[in-house]
């Protein structure tokens, strides 16, 4: 560890080849708690690179678990977290939209970081049951078009940052890693990020893997399409930035996508929208990041297109269908 640490010190870059070497090596426990989280923070002082991240990933991955759905086009959508802005859950909401919509989504996420409830709180609360067989993951897929990664069960390496994380108690490179790290390596995503440089390296990442992606970023600092302010996507054909209005829509208050004190709160505005009972703010914008995640997968559709199979698909009762369906599968 020491020659990275001097290497850092004296202002160079780490290579990706050295961050997977590094990943490994902690994974395998060579490093103390001290050394690792002067990895991290001087990292982090100067801000993670595009190989930095790649090396940790590929580091992460080789040491986890993969699940093989090459012959599934599938779409990921998940934020990075740590918007500290405490919506409900949208992504997640928005993935069953997208599945009922007739697309395949491989959905990766954890419990909440900088809300009362991440994606795993709520479908833990309805009775989820989390799981890393293959053969049970791929059933849901086939039958209900979208199945879903608890991130502990996969990404193995995780566990031995932990520690080391909670102790410095800031963010570091890791807070960004949990999105890329999806076990099947869905051949599109939907990524969000909270900052317009994380929008950026999050590109930059996406370009050198080579993905069909969109990464998108609210001007006022939420790691989705939040509908309060324009925002920014960047996909593989363009980068562009848009507001409520252009996708037909109507700007909301941050109050209005609240999710609450509590886990209870989050999960009867999940139920809400999903059975038709939300307020019109909620139900837009999970609306909107649904759209958004169908012009990934298929862009040939215009924008208007993709609002108006969103909306159907929720407004039908398609997408609660497709909830219950994905809960029996896997409780």
């Amino acid at each position: 560890m020491k020659k990275y640490l001097l290497r850092l010190i004296d202002g160079e870059t780490l290579t990706r080849e050295d961050t997977h070497a590094i990943m490994l090596q902690i994974t395998e426990q060579k490093f103390n708690s001290s050394e690792v989280a002067a990895l991290l923070m001087g990292i982090q002082t100067r801000g993670a690179t595009v190989q930095e991240i790649l090396g940790f990933r590929d580091g992460l991955l080789e040491t986890g678990k993969q699940i093989h759905m090459e012959d599934f086009n599938t779409l990921d959508i998940v934020g990075t977290g740590g918007d500290g802005k405490n919506s409900f859950n949208i992504s997640t909401c928005a993935a069953f939209v997208v599945a009922a919509s007739g697309y395949y989504v491989t959905k990766h996420g954890n419990g909440g970081s900088s809300s009362v409830s991440g994606a795993s709180n709520v479908l833990q609360a309805h009775g989820v049951r989390f799981t890393d067989d293959e053969t049970a993951l791929r059933r849901s897929l086939e039958k209900c078009g979208i199945c879903f990664f608890h991130a502990p069960l996969f990404a193995y390496g995780m566990k031995f940052v932990a520690p080391t994380r909670r102790e410095i108690g800031v963010p570091t490179l890791f807070n960004l890693l949990g999105p890329l790290v999806n076990p099947c390596h869905p051949r599109n995503s939907l990524h969000g990020t909270a900052t317009q440089s994380q929008l950026r390296l999050y590109t930059a990442v996406h370009q050198e893997l080579g993905d069909r992606y969109g990464v998108v970023t609210s001007y006022d600092g939420y790691d989705e399409i939040s509908l309060t302010s324009g925002f920014k996507i960047c996909t593989n054909k363009f980068e562009n930035v848009f507001t409520p209005v252009d996708m037909g829509l109507r700007y909301v208050s941050q109050q209005d996508i609240w999710g609450g004190q509590t886990q209870e709160d989050a999960c009867r505005i999940f139920d809400n929208v999903l059975q038709g009972t939300s307020t019109e703010a909620q139900k837009n914008v999970v609306i909107a990041n649904a759209a958004c995640g169908i012009s990934i997968i298929d862009p040939n559709l215009s924008m208007a297109e993709t609002v108006a199979m969103a909306r159907e698909s929720l407004e039908s009762g398609r997408a609660l269908q497709t909830f219950r369906r994905f809960v029996e599968l896997n409780s």
